[in-house]
């Protein structure tokens, strides 16, 4: 479905991304593990338009995406959940929602049947639909971010860190939500440095560290790799 060949970014004279090759195949859930700074947000941000490849092709779907606009790269199926939630504090949940579904803007229809499948797989975002967005806990910020994403109706969702900060209850329950995505046909590429939350739910890893892939594996080989363990589990 996804898949990365050769890709290198360059800022500037800063090499962020060095000759990636990963694949990601219809209905998987494939986890990107790595620490702060060791090239997961710029592999979204490339795959999502957002930053341009130096070198190597991106394919989706048997199509080359490599350049694409990020607006075009949504209406064909591919939408990312940043980091950091990236809402808009002021505006209402209800708002916020609408605006993940822009690209259908035009079928009114098909919004609010996005709408309701949001409210039915976050109840509490129904309860707080007129709340604004920014009086929310992070766990239900997060959730909103989430729905936001899945308002365009994506054949693939890219979800950056969407553990970072918070309590590992609600860690748990933002997990479950992303394994019944990937399970109700969504395929899910999910960038972690929580590897012990992310390796029991994920089909598949890879292991980035100073803008290279150094290792992949099915989750169990992944979790059971002692260096991987020291390194993100602590174990």
């Amino acid at each position: 479905m996804l898949q990365l060949t050769e890709v290198s970014v360059n800022y500037g004279h800063f090499q962020a991304l060095r000759n990636v090759n990963l694949t990601v195949n219809e209905g998987e859930l494939v986890v990107l593990l790595g620490a702060n700074g060791a090239g997961k947000s710029t592999i979204f941000r490339t795959i999502s338009g957002l930053s341009k490849p130096t070198n190597g092709s991106i394919q989706f779907m048997g199509k080359d995406i490599g350049g694409l606009s990020a607006d075009k790269l949504v209406q064909m199926g591919i939408v990312q959940c940043a980091e950091g939630r990236k809402l808009f504090p002021q505006m209402s949940v209800y708002e916020n929602l609408i605006l993940g579904g822009f690209v259908d803007r035009r079928h009114k229809d098909k919004i609010k049947q996005s709408l309701e499948k949001v409210f039915d797989m976050f109840p509490i975002l129904r309860d707080k639909k007129d709340d604004a967005a920014g009086s929310l806990s992070g766990g239900q910020q997060q959730m909103l971010a989430i729905g936001r994403a899945l308002m365009s109706n994506p054949k693939m969702i890219l979800l950056d860190e969407p553990s970072i900060g918070l309590a590992p209850l609600i860690v748990e329950q933002v997990f479950g939500v992303i394994q019944e995505i990937n399970r109700n046909g969504t395929t899910v590429l999910l960038a972690e440095q929580n590897a012990n939350a992310a390796l029991k739910i994920a089909d598949r890893g890879y292991v980035i560290e100073s803008g290279k892939i150094v290792l992949e594996g099915q989750s169990k080989e992944l979790f059971a790799n002692d260096e991987i363990r020291k390194a993100y589990i602590g174990a």
